[in-house]
């Protein structure tokens, strides 16, 4: 496969939109668009059609593939440990008043089991159903995948039925979530109860009164109360760990779900969400973009272009992929949409192309939120120019 340099960043964007005029600079330049300088080569070859230089790039294993591979994020494994409580170490009544302060406390310890057992039961039928919902929900969103990568009808209803099911399966995901947490809370109380005990234990070795046999059984006790201090600290981290894991996961898929909408109403596939993507490293500036002005469009080329010079531009998945790529290179970039109006014509038309303009940046922009991207990342703003025929939405990155 031989692909042109200027198209080397985007090759599967510049693949399936060969052929149309209103991508000007797309993803293909985002190195060079983010560092402002123009990509030079020892290796590069003239091409034959005198139209740039071209690099031979051997074939990817996914494109020797004779079938379509999606990649789709699998749900993070949980927890498989059991938290069973071992019985508690009988004891005899000595007819002193530490023998009874023993017993009262192994009854305590009892009923503080009792109630570890239940969480744990309660644990491991929440592990149970979420692992259905999360396999559930896999493999509809891959079936979903799968149908945009070979191609289907915008709108798909059957697509936005699995949609629908696969969002049923990530609420459901959410609910065991809140249910985790009522766990955590209850083990932790458990584990305030576990101390006392141990603390009462610990006690009873000073009372008067005591027969060798109440510290022989204080002892028992003491150990089994141990035991499960250890065994709620290890229930506790395990749900902290299952929380953890997977609150993250529901909360990146909410996102991709908001996109794999998007992609459905298109008929496209696009990938993951770019909220995943956009984590920002660094606070980004608050100061005016430099693209805000005629004068700062001329001073730096365009991450992409898009022309409106006709009805319902397919622009979506050459949008997504330029700034996903952006954010690869750069996770903290921001970005500047500039609406831009040819200024021929009379004033009255030149008002109306600016109308149109700034409507179509901020469909550009809807598109951006849907895929993901953080509204605080992105700004907007218009300005006229000669050297344009249609109306544009330049997008650069800062």
């Amino acid at each position: 496969m031989v692909v042109r340099r200027s198209h080397l960043g985007a090759a599967m964007a510049a693949l399936l939109l060969s052929g149309c005029s209103y991508i000007g600079n797309t993803a293909d330049s985002v190195w060079s668009s983010l560092t402002g300088e123009e990509e030079t080569s020892t290796t590069a070859k003239p091409s034959a059609a005198g139209g740039g230089t071209v690099i031979p790039i051997p074939p990817s294993s996914a494109e020797l593939n004779p079938q379509p591979t999606v990649g789709v994020r699998q749900p993070p494994a949980l927890g498989t440990g059991s938290f069973a409580a071992p019985p508690v170490t009988p004891g005899s009544p000595t007819g002193t008043y530490v023998g009874a302060k023993v017993a009262a406390l192994r009854n305590d310890l009892q009923r503080l089991q009792d109630n570890i057992n239940q969480q744990n039961g309660a644990l491991q039928q929440l592990r149970q159903g979420m692992a259905q919902d999360a396999a559930t929900y896999y493999s509809l969103v891959g079936t979903i995948n799968s149908r945009l990568q070979v191609g289907t009808t915008p709108g798909n209803p059957e697509l936005i039925a699995q949609w629908n099911q696969a969002q049923g399966a990530l609420d459901r995901m959410s609910d065991d979530i809140a249910k985790l947490n009522s766990l955590s809370n209850q083990a932790a109380s458990d584990s305030s109860l576990a101390a006392y005990i141990l603390e009462s234990v610990k006690a009873a070795y000073g009372l008067q009164g005591a027969v060798d046999e109440d510290h022989r059984q204080l002892g028992l006790l003491e150990s089994d109360v141990n035991r499960t201090v250890v065994l709620i600290d290890r229930l506790l981290n395990s749900l902290s760990d299952d929380i953890s894991r997977q609150s993250n996961y529901v909360s990146n898929e909410r996102s991709n779900l908001v996109t794999l909408s998007l992609a459905i109403k298109n008929g496209e596939l696009y990938g993951q969400s770019l909220a995943n993507r956009a984590f920002a490293s660094a606070t980004p500036s608050l100061t005016p973009a430099r693209g805000s002005t005629l004068t700062g469009i001329g001073e730096r080329r365009p991450l992409m272009v898009i022309r409106f010079d006709r009805r319902n531009v397919p622009y979506q998945e050459a949008l997504y992929n330029a700034v996903r790529r952006a954010l690869e290179r750069r996770p903290d970039a921001s970005f500047d949409l500039v609406a831009v109006t040819p200024n021929a014509g009379t004033p009255a038309q030149v008002a109306l192309h600016t109308d149109a303009a700034k409507r179509n940046a901020q469909d550009v922009l809807r598109s951006l939120n849907n895929m993901g991207l953080p509204g605080d990342r992105v700004s907007l703003s218009a300005t006229s120019s000669a050297n344009v025929m249609v109306n544009e939405v330049q997008i650069y990155v800062r």
